[in-house]
C-alpha cells in the first residue's frame, strides 16, 4: 500500500509546521541523490519527500489534502460495513455467505403473565441537595466569569501602562496621557498610572484640578513613606496653584514629615509662605533648608529660589541677607533685570538714592519693564 505524505515525512497528521519543516530537512539530506551516486531508488524517495513537503508546507493545500484523506477513510469504512452486512444469498468473490444463526428467544408468555400494571406518573421534585448543587454550580460559574474579567482587565491595564511609559520617556505627552487613561479605565486604582497622568496634567497641560484628583486617588493606595511624601508634595503644588493655601501648606508639611530630605517640598512650602501666607521668617527657613539640600545633592543652585529668599529677607528688613542672595544670583546671571530692580528697591530702603537710580536704569536696559515706573518716580 502506498504511503501518504505524512508517512513519507515520518510525522503525525497533527504535526506542526515547524515539525514538518524539520522532518523534510532531515530526509532531504538523507535521500539526496548526490550523496548516493545517482541511485534511482534514493532519487525516487527524494522526489517523494519533496512532493510531500510541497503539499504539507502550504496551509491551503494541506487542508485540502487532509480532507481527501478523511474522505478516503470514510469510503473505506463504508465499504467494510457493506461487505459485512451483505445478503445471505450474495456471493463474495464467488463464495456463498454462511447461513445466519437461528434466533434464540424465550418462550411466549402464558395467560398468567399477560396482565398490565399501570405505573403512576410522578412529577419530579427538587430536593435540598439538588438546590445546593444548582446554587453551587451557579456560584462557581459566577466566580469563573469574575476571575476572567479581573484577569483580562489587569492584563490590559498593564499593557496600556507599559505603552504609556514608553511614550512618556519619549516625551510624547498626548500619547502617554491617552495610554495612562486607557489603563485606568480597566484598573482605576493603578497607582503609577495615576501618578504619571497627574504629572502630565500638572506640568504639561497645567490642568491642576485634574492633577489634584489623580494625586488624591493615588494617595489612597498602598504607598511607601517616600512615595506618599512625593505624592503629597505634588498635591500641595496643585493646591497652591488652585489658591487652596491652607490645604497646600498642610500637605507640604505632611510630605516633609514623611521625608525631610525632599528639597522640592521645602522650596514649594517656602514659596507658598512667602507669596500667599505672608509668613516671611518661616519662608526664609524653608528656602534655606531646600537650597542647602540641593547643594548637598550636587544639584545646580536654583536662582529662582535664591531670589525668593532674598525677597523674604527684604520683607523682614534683613537687607544684608537680601543683598547677599541678590549678588549670588547676579554672579550666575549678570543680565537678570529683576534682581537689578530688587537691588534698587533695597538701596532705596537704605536711603542710597544714587545707587537705587543706577540699579533701576540697569534693570530698564536689561528689559525689566517694571523698573521704568520706579525710575520715573524716584529718579526724575
Amino acid at each position: 500500500m502506498s504511503q501518504n505524505h505524512y508517512q513519507v515525512l515520518g510525522v503525525s497528521a497533527t504535526a506542526t509546521a515547524q515539525e514538518i519543516k524539520l522532518a523534510y530537512k532531515r530526509l532531504a539530506i538523507q535521500f539526496h541523490p548526490d550523496k548516493h551516486g545517482g541511485n534511482t531508488q534514493y532519487e525516487e524517495q527524494f522526489k517523494a519527500v519533496n512532493a510531500a513537503y510541497r503539499v504539507l508546507s502550504d496551509p491551503g493545500r494541506r487542508a485540502s489534502y487532509d480532507h481527501q484523506l478523511r474522505a478516503a477513510v470514510l469510503r473505506a469504512e463504508e465499504a467494510r460495513r457493506q461487505q459485512q452486512y451483505r445478503a445471505q444469498g450474495q456471493h463474495v468473490y464467488g463464495v456463498p455467505m454462511p447461513p445466519a444463526e437461528p434466533l434464540r428467544t424465550r418462550r411466549p408468555a402464558d395467560s398468567a403473565e399477560r396482565h398490565y400494571r399501570t405505573i403512576s406518573k410522578r412529577r419530579p421534585k427538587f430536593t435540598r441537595r439538588d438546590y445546593l448543587l444548582t446554587g453551587g454550580l451557579f456560584v462557581l460559574l459566577l466566580l469563573f466569569v469574575v476571575s476572567v474579567k479581573v484577569t483580562m482587565d489587569h492584563v490590559t491595564a498593564v499593557s496600556n501602562y507599559e505603552k504609556g511609559l514608553q511614550a512618556y520617556a519619549s516625551q510624547q505627552w498626548s500619547t502617554a496621557h491617552g495610554f495612562f487613561s486607557e489603563a485606568l479605565e480597566f484598573k482605576p486604582r493603578h497607582r503609577e498610572a495615576l501618578r504619571h497622568r497627574a504629572e502630565i496634567e500638572q506640568h504639561i497641560y497645567h490642568n491642576y484640578k485634574a492633577a489634584r484628583n489623580d494625586y488624591q486617588t493615588a494617595l489612597h493606595q498602598n504607598n511607601s513613606p517616600r512615595q506618599a511624601a512625593v505624592l503629597l508634595y505634588r498635591l500641595g503644588q496643585c493646591q497652591s496653584a488652585l489658591a487652596q493655601k491652607d490645604s497646600a501648606q498642610y500637605n507640604l508639611t505632611r510630605a516633609l514629615a514623611l521625608d525631610s530630605t525632599l528639597s522640592g517640598a521645602w522650596l514649594a512650602r517656602g514659596e507658598l509662605r512667602l507669596f500667599d501666607l505672608l509668613q516671611f521668617e518661616p519662608a526664609v527657613k524653608d528656602f534655606s533648608v531646600g537650597l542647602r539640600q540641593r547643594e548637598a545633592a550636587g544639584k545646580t543652585v536654583s536662582l529662582k529660589y535664591l531670589t525668593y529668599r532674598g525677597l523674604a529677607y527684604y520683607k523682614l528688613r534683613d537687607f544684608s541677607g537680601a543683598r547677599e542672595d541678590y549678588r549670588q544670583v547676579l554672579l550666575k546671571n549678570p543680565k537678570n533685570g529683576q534682581v537689578h530692580f530688587l537691588l534698587g528697591r533695597l538701596a532705596q530702603q537704605e536711603g542710597n538714592r544714587s545707587a537705587a537710580c543706577e540699579f533701576f536704569r540697569r534693570a530698564m536696559q536689561l528689559g525689566y519693564l517694571y523698573a521704568g515706573e520706579a525710575l520715573s518716580q524716584s529718579c526724575p
